[in-house]
Parts: C-alpha cells; structure tokens; sequence
C-alpha cells in the first residue's frame, strides 16, 4: 500500500535540522537503534533543561523538518501516504494505521513520525470515547465520530448483535450523517476507533461495558458458551463448550461454581443450568412445577407439560414422575395442586 522505506524518509527529513533539534525529535519519537520514545521529562534531566523547554525544541524542530528542502522532496511519499490512509477510510486509529499498513515493526515509529510532521496528516487525541486517530478529511471524521456515538446510545447495554447485522445498523447511522456505500471492512476500521462499542470473540457486537462483550472470566465463557448453544447444558458440558469455542482451559468443578455464584445461570435440573434471561425458573422439574403450581393455582397434567417443558431436556416422562412424588396433589376433576 506504500512503496517507500518510513525510515529512509525520516533520516533525510532529520538529516538539516541543528544537533539538539535533531536529538531531542529522535528521543521522543523513539527514531534511534533501540527505538525507545523518551519523556519530557528524561531527555530535560540528561541536557539540565526544563520539560517545557524540551517541548519548545521538539515543536521548533517540527517546524524546521516542513520548512526543509527535504520535507519538499518527499512530498511524493507524503502525498502516497495521504492516497494509502484515504483508501482505507481517511479516520482511522493509531493502533490500525500500524495494522494496515505494510511496514514492519521497526519502521512504525518513523510512520508515526512521518504522520506528526506532515501537513496532509491531523492527529485527534484520545479521549473518553475514541482512541487516539489520524485523519486526512475532518468533515469525515466528524461524521464518523457522530455515527459512533449515537450507535452506541441507540443499543441497550446488554444487547448482543451478530457482525453483519451490527454493521448494517451502523452503515445506517453513517448514512444519516452523509457517509454512504462503505465497504465492511472500512465500517469495521472505522468501529475500530471508538472506545465504548467493540466485538466479543463469538464475533457479536455491544457496548464495551457489558460483560458480554468485555470478558473477563469463566462466567463471562459460561454465558456465551450457552448463548452459543441455545438450550440448558449441563456443567460439565459448559466446561468442554469453553475449551471448544474459546480454547480455554475450563476445570467442571470450578465452573460449576462458578455458575451458581452469577444471577445470569439458572439451575433447571440436576447440575444442569439456563440463562435466566430464556424466562426459565430455577431449581430442578419438580421444584419448577411448585412453582407453576403457585403462582397460577391447579392445572392439568397437560397445561403444566406445557408450560414446563419449554427446551427438550424435560421430557413428559420425567414431568409426570415428578407430579406422582411428594409435594403434589391429584383433585377429584384431574387436575393437580401443591400439597398443603
């Protein structure tokens, strides 16, 4: 995508400028062999100068790099720069810019350098919702930037939505703001920018706060893990669910605690656990049917079977197994009760 050596470029860019100048713009960027960025505050300890006086060096030598008869003579590698980060989609974060673009790892602080130094470049800070970006086009940015942030004030904090659909609500957005008919990966370069939106390794997409995006713990594998499968699992098989999706080593008996500590796991039978958010009520069938049984009053064997066995891991047999034991009462007309 660039042709020309960032380091080539930044020797001859440094190559005018007076020794200081040069010295202190090659600390702080990290330009030397061992490619170390150094504070303020370092290199004014080692000249016996204030930090502030090391910022006026570095913004003066700055100046001094643009006004150069090499600045000018490199303008043809600027100006590729300038095409390279248009065609990936004129905003893009720090981190992806050093992603995209085909440099290798010892020449990404002479890219950064190049980005600093040109005028083709604007850097935006990071800030509570965004990393730190580059642009080309500050009305795209803006647009960008306001397509984001009402993204993610548009979904509820625990909301999970697969990639292709979470990239066409946000393709959307970018569409109000005047963005049109951008190709997925540039969407995702662009989601990439924000803070507060990001990707879970089932590749669905949220709010950074959620647990379910965010994850942090064996609770956090457990609930996609299930959310993956669809219908209760047994611990044991949560366990070996997390392995397989997620490549993580999950002891059973850990994560069975870990199951019966978090409000998110329901337990509907013997160790066997739901998400609570499928509307399942906890404890094993017949703890579930005295509580049907409560709420609603006397029900037949059939309407109980109904509202009972919502996933198939109940079976009719074991429901009526359960309505013959202790705890329950068979009325003259058929229907049964809670024992009083």
């Amino acid at each position: 995508m660039i042709t020309f050596s960032p380091r080539a470029v930044t020797k001859d860019l440094l190559g005018e400028l007076p020794d200081r100048s040069r010295k202190v713009l090659t600390d702080r960027f990290g330009l030397g062999p061992k490619a170390i960025e150094r504070t303020l505050d370092a290199i004014g300890k080692e000249y016996g100068i204030t930090r502030e006086r090391v910022r006026q060096i570095e913004t003066h030598g700055l100046s001094l790099v643009r006004e150069s008869k090499s600045y000018a003579a490199h303008m043809d590698e600027l100006d590729e720069l300038k095409r390279a980060l248009h065609s990936l989609g004129a905003v893009l974060a720090h981190h992806t810019i050093l992603e995209q673009l085909p440099v290798t790892p010892a020449d990404h602080n002479h890219l950064v350098f190049i980005l600093t130094v040109g005028h083709h470049f604007d850097m935006r800070r990071e800030d509570p919702d965004f990393h730190t970006r580059w642009h080309t086009d500050e009305q795209i940015a803006d647009q960008v930037e306001r397509a984001l942030s009402t993204v993610y004030e548009s979904i509820d904090v625990n909301r999970l939505t697969p990639e292709e659909e979470f990239l066409q609500i946000f393709a959307k957005h970018l569409k109000q703001e005047g963005i049109k008919n951008r190709p997925n990966d540039v969407l995702i370069r662009y989601l990439s920018i924000s803070k507060r939106l990001g990707k879970n390794p089932l590749g669905e997409w949220g709010r950074m706060e959620s647990p379910h995006v965010r994850i942090k713990n064996t609770r956090d594998f457990a609930y996609l893990t299930l959310k993956r499968h669809g219908s209760p699992m047994h611990f044991t098989e949560v366990a070996k669910g997390i392995e397989k999706l997620f490549g993580r080593k999950a002891h059973p008996a850990t994560t069975h605690n870990e199951l019966i500590k978090d409000s998110r796991f329901v337990l509907v039978g013997r160790g066997l656990y739901a998400l609570s958010e499928w509307g399942y009520q906890p404890g094993i069938v017949r703890d579930v049917i005295r509580e049907i049984l409560r709420r609603e009053g006397p029900l037949s064997r059939e309407d109980i079977t109904n509202r009972v066995k919502r996933e198939p891991y109940v079976k009719d047999a074991t429901i009526a197994a359960k309505l013959q034991g202790s705890g329950f009462v068979r009325l003259p007309d058929g229907r049964f009760s809670v024992t009083k």
